[in-house]
């Protein structure tokens, strides 16, 4: 009996001890803890991310410094690029008393496996889902460990209107990544006084025809300027198609987020003529500053992915640094946790303690008690990686935001510039100009030349007009006082006069035709009120107008005015005559008749002073003679 007493003493003690209860108020550190990762491993991303997370779990388990004897014990499950899967496989980590999962890589998982996260309080560290709609108010227990996509969209933001280009086209896919990471370009464009003239879905399960015939709407599309805005598996399925469609060429513009660096990092061997088709493309790539530890990383690499050159050797890209960083991170915060006296204790949650259906045993999933003290730690966490800093902001978003501005040329890619949060594009790294004050002027801002699709370095315009495209509608006033201005054609829709001359030859000096209609305004008896017809034009009924309008302070509020052609304000009209000049040029106003009126007035003068002066004055009396000299005097 005793035995068997002193048998269960050390059954429940190494129970105890194992899972990290307490006992006697003391708290006792596991040797073992459970953490989990889901994540398409088949991916570009996932198959780094394997690898460089292996690595961290080892790094951290033979540094005793950093959790003194406990190990991490890492599962990994593979979702396969299934919703359906990310959630089972995160269910199924949580049967085994999972502290943390490191993870999913794909924004759609994400939000599904948040819920789950918040339901268990279980941590949930996601180096690659960068959906900016995965918000701390919504899901508490999910944190993201690398760069949000509402920095990558400022970036492209930033490099549109750094070109000068107003309307932009999006092509993204139709999920939760694709749809909230469009929608936060278009308000940082709107930012920019920029435009997303329109927004074009694409399926994530699309067959090439499907995506053939959304290109060829597009191309008939003003803008030439196309962002695209979906995952690695099948972007360069939607390049090539564009490359079929003859989109990659002279006068178009390709900007493609991070997927696109992501792809030429890790195959470093991409076939030549998936390269053709992303000749003059530009790209982000999220910057990690070069460092100590990052170089030995990156040295370390080829022997880490030795095994793993079945189907060529595996590039390091980003997302693979901020996977090695997010188990460092996890590590560092569980050792605050144990400092602070954390236990790793479980308790049931009384939602499922009933259900339990086929292989899913509900019953065994509890929820982590430490969860809440566990995510304090982490987003506490203030760390050097081989990313660089690493700290969180009050909004959970990782600080130092930046990117590299990428332009495919060739075999390869060239970097034109940077992007930073700080101080927007710059053709030096962002931590050169972290010690200074933020400067977003327009003239602080710089790229290296880019070669754009069509083998040109010369910028393109960025629009056209579409092939199905509608004509102007030119309003002109029907009546007018001065016929001269304009005037139209008895009984036809033709117009002429000065204004009407200006406007076509406007035209003719613009590279390319454009399509209108002159259209009448007004009855053709009484002159139309101008006030009218401008008012008309704000609220779009005709795209523009021509014709003798006023430029007034109240009139610009609704519509932008051309330079003035017409001078306004009094002004003299006189002819001109050339004379020749001579020195006696001054007497040419005094005519003969101006001559004898002024011998009238001389004259007059004198008789006047005279009948005043010659009953008083002794000089103008004596004879008649002297008295008229007198008068002349």
């Amino acid at each position: 009996m005793t035995k068997i007493y002193l048998l269960a003493l050390v059954v429940v003690y190494n129970f105890c001890f194992s899972a990290g209860i307490s006992m006697n108020g003391v708290s006792t550190i596991p040797p073992v803890l459970n953490i989990g990762a889901v994540f398409s491993l088949n991916s570009t991303i996932g198959k780094v991310a394997k690898v460089a997370i292996e690595a961290a779990v080892e790094d951290v388990n033979s540094n005793p410094a950093i959790l003194g004897g406990t190990k991490l014990k890492l599962t990994v499950h593979d979702t396969n690029y299934s919703r359906f899967l990310g959630m089972v496989e995160a269910l199924t980590l949580l049967e085994n008393e999972t502290v943390a999962i490191i993870g999913p890589q794909f924004s759609v998982i994400a939000h599904l496996v948040s819920h789950i996260a918040n339901e268990f309080q279980v941590p949930l560290l996601s180096f690659a889902a960068t959906d900016p709609s995965l918000s701390s108010l919504q899901y508490p227990f999910f944190v993201r460990t690398t760069q949000s996509d509402l920095y990558q969209m400022a970036a492209i933001a930033d490099i549109v209107d750094y070109f000068g280009w107003r309307n932009v086209i999006a092509l993204y896919v139709d999920d939760d990544h694709g749809r909230n990471g469009i929608a936060a370009l278009g308000d940082k464009l709107a930012e920019k006084r920029c435009r997303l003239s329109h927004k074009v879905p694409l399926s994530p399960k699309g067959s090439r025809n499907q995506i053939i015939d959304t290109l060829l709407t597009v191309s008939s599309m003003m803008s030439r300027i196309l962002i695209l805005h979906t995952y690695d598996i099948w972007g360069l399925e939607v390049l090539n198609a564009a490359k079929h469609l003859r989109m990659m060429e002279s006068g178009y513009v390709w900007i493609v987020t991070d997927w696109l660096s992501s792809i030429l990092d890790t195959d470093s061997q991409l076939h030549s003529e998936k390269m053709d088709d992303i000749q003059g493309v530009l790209t982000l790539r999220m910057y990690t500053q070069s460092s100590e530890e990052k170089r030995k990383f990156v040295t370390r690499w080829r022997h880490l992915t030795r095994k793993n050159t079945l189907n060529g050797p595996i590039g390091l890209n980003s997302f693979g640094l901020y996977a090695y960083d997010t188990l460092w991170l996890l590590a560092h915060a569980i050792g605050a946790f144990f400092d602070q006296g954390g236990n790793i204790s479980f308790s049931e949650d009384s939602k499922l303690s009933e259900l339990s259906r086929g292989d899913m045993r509900f019953s065994s999933m509890s929820i982590f008690n430490g969860g809440k003290m566990l995510l304090d730690n982490i987003l506490q966490v203030n760390m050097t990686g081989v990313t660089g800093p690493i700290k969180f902001t009050s909004d959970r978003d990782l600080i130092n935001p930046a990117y590299e501005v990428i332009n495919v040329i060739g075999t390869g890619s060239r970097r034109i510039g940077y992007w930073s949060n700080h101080s927007g594009l710059s053709v030096v790294p962002p931590e050169a100009l972290y010690k200074e004050p933020s400067n977003r002027s327009a003239s602080s801002q710089h790229l290296y030349s880019a070669v754009w699709p069509g083998q040109t370095t010369q910028k393109p315009r960025g629009w056209v007009f579409p092939n199905n495209g509608r004509h102007l509608r030119i309003g002109v006033p029907s009546q007018v006082i001065y016929p001269e201005f304009v005037a139209q054609g008895k009984g036809t829709d033709k117009f002429s006069g000065y204004c009407i001359d200006v406007f076509t030859a406007v035209l003719e000096l613009l590279p390319y035709a454009v399509p209108y209609k002159l259209v009448p305004f007004g009855d053709g008896h009484n002159s139309p009120k101008r006030f009218d017809l401008l008012r008309l034009v704000s609220e779009e009924v005709y795209d523009a107008a021509v014709g003798d309008f006023a430029i007034t302070t109240e009139r610009t509020k609704m519509v932008d005015f051309t330079q003035p052609y017409i001078e306004s304000g009094l002004v003299v009209v006189a002819p001109i005559k050339k004379l020749n000049s001579n020195a006696w040029a001054f007497l040419s106003p005094f005519t003969p008749k101006m001559w004898c009126v002024t011998g009238i007035f001389f004259l007059v003068v004198g008789v006047v002073v005279w009948i005043l002066e010659h009953r008083l004055n002794d000089d103008f009396r004596g004879p008649p003679k002297r008295q008229i000299g007198t008068i002349l005097w």
